[in-house]
């Protein structure tokens, strides 16, 4: 993603277009690895590795977004276009993987709560630190109130992408000169 740099005092780079690209090539690698999941009968896994690899995915992403702003700007960046941009990245990536989310309980796996829900019952039985009345209610809960996640992911992702955002922009920060 080339941006043209000779003009950079006349018409400085916008941080939402960046936020926007970036996040749609962010969302979209959401989907690809949560389709990768579905097809392979993960998505229900609690792996520990698919949350670094998702994880991975956004300070990379990030991380390149804040770099060709830079880049875009004449090799200057404020810390706030760098928030900016990680926050923007993380908001339209999380609401793309939102709509997948959506689209893979109501279509794909209609029963994906109530795996979920069983997965998650079967992990409180094992460890033994809720009685069964607890535990069936914590089921129910989650089958229940599973549209609470949406909320959760946009909340996480944004808090995540501010926090990668404000690293990226401390190591690729630098002042335009003041003369």
């Amino acid at each position: 993603m080339e941006e043209n740099t000779s003009n950079v005092g006349e018409n400085p780079p916008k941080t939402g277009k960046f936020a926007l690209n970036y996040g749609l090539i962010l969302g979209a690698l959401f989907v690809v690895f949560g389709i990768m999941l579905f097809l392979q009968d993960a998505h229900t896994s609690r792996s520990s590795v698919n949350q670094i690899i998702s994880i991975v995915l956004m300070i990379g992403v990030i991380f390149w977004g804040v770099f060709n702003f830079r880049k875009a700007n004449g090799g200057y960046l404020k810390l706030g276009e760098a928030l900016k941009i990680g926050t923007g990245i993380a908001l339209i990536s999380a609401i793309i993987y939102i709509i997948y989310m959506l689209v893979l309980v109501n279509v794909l796996d209609t029963e994906f709560p109530v795996k979920v829900a069983e997965l998650q019952k079967a992990a409180a039985e094992e460890a033994g630190v809720a009685s069964t009345e607890q535990i069936q209610q914590q089921y129910d809960g989650t089958i229940n109130y599973f549209w609470i996640t949406y909320p959760f992911i946009l909340i996480f992702n944004i808090i995540l992408g501010l926090v990668i955002g404000l690293i990226a922009g401390l190591i690729f920060k630098k002042a335009k000169p003041a003369y």
